[in-house]
């Protein structure tokens, strides 16, 4: 079961470049567990730390200036989480904090992936990215999933609206990913079984 995300406030962290890939998200030489823990430490690891191997924090990287510390919100460019299918990006990033992640436009796959874990993915005109981005750190945003907008602290009286699909939304506001959404109908699965099997024996039969 996830955490469900109805309405979330947080410092927005600005990761103004275009194209990240998972890969930059997360390097593969971080992915070393067979499980989805503990991999908050690979995130960014190639910008967020000074040298590959290393865990001396580059003091130039977003994630690791003060103001940025506590981000639970991410604002990328265009083509956000390209490149592999790696769910370990969408991993790490959850892990580390993040629950919303704002850009451009993402790549596909991490897009389907964010929403599968719990992470609210919301894709703006560009225009309106750049001018969260633009705004003095540091920047809170309260994201209102049901009534699908969000607010700047740097610019209380103006909310912009963000499309998402209504199954995406469901899964989020309840908590649930596919395999939890499916058994929501797990009193309609049994039924059916046990109608089936009273009617056709001989498939349930072992041997």
């Amino acid at each position: 079961m996830l955490k469900p995300l109805l309405r979330h406030t947080g410092i927005a962290a600005i990761l103004m470049r275009d194209n990240v890939d998972t890969d930059q998200i997360i390097p593969s030489r971080e992915m070393k567990r067979v499980s989805r823990d503990g991999l908050a430490d690979g995130l960014f690891a190639g910008w967020r730390y000074t040298a590959p191997g290393s865990r001396v924090p580059n003091p130039d990287f977003v994630l690791n200036r003060p103001e940025n510390h506590a981000a639970s919100i991410l604002v990328g460019g265009e083509n956000f989480g390209c490149g592999s299918s790696r769910e370990h990006a969408v991993w790490a990033l959850k892990e580390y904090g993040f629950r919303v992640v704002i850009a451009k436009s993402f790549g596909e796959i991490f897009h389907g992936n964010c929403i599968r874990n719990g992470i609210l993915p919301i894709a703006l005109p560009a225009k309106q990215v750049e001018r969260l981005a633009m705004a003095p750190a540091p920047v809170k945003l309260q994201v209102d999933l049901e009534q699908q907008t969000l607010i700047s602290s740097q610019d209380p009286d103006r909310f912009i609206s963000f499309e998402i699909g209504a199954f995406a939304k469901r899964l989020l506001i309840d908590g649930l990913d596919p395999i939890a959404l499916t058994m929501t109908q797990q009193d309609q699965i049994e039924a059916f079984f046990s109608d089936d099997a009273a009617r056709r024996p001989w498939v349930y039969s072992a041997g």
